[in-house]
């Protein structure tokens, strides 16, 4: 059993604030696209309560965080004008180690976003 586990963390960098209630989809990319693995909400510090892909079924691939950015904007009162300029925001990402801990923050604000590889 593999002892890698995958991580995120949403922070709103317009309000300064974790991205509480932020519904988050987990796909792991096979050859036949996208299969979803895990379905979660952020809690009020921005974090999913347990890891979005935990110890066991951590495995060397790539996969995609989907963050359903819009729906989160919109009940924060950051929505403006329809259609939204962010609204889904897919991170596709490789997982070459399944012994380590992958973290994958997003920060986000209305009209711009940023990831990388966090610990």
């Amino acid at each position: 059993m593999s002892q890698g586990y995958l991580t995120t963390h949403v922070l709103d960098t317009a309000r300064g604030l974790p991205a509480g209630g932020l519904q988050i989809v987990l796909s792991r990319i096979t050859d036949a696209g996208p299969a979803e693995i895990a379905r979660m909400t952020t809690n009020a510090d921005g974090r999913t309560d347990a890891p979005i892909l935990p110890k066991g079924q951590f495995a060397v691939g790539t996969y995609e965080l989907t963050f359903h950015a819009g729906d989160y904007l919109r009940a924060t009162g950051q929505d403006g004008a329809e259609p939204l300029f962010l609204d889904i925001v897919p991170i596709r990402f490789g997982i070459t180690d399944a012994e380590a801990h992958y973290h994958v923050p997003l920060l986000l604000s209305p009209y711009g976003y940023s990831t990388y590889r966090g610990s």
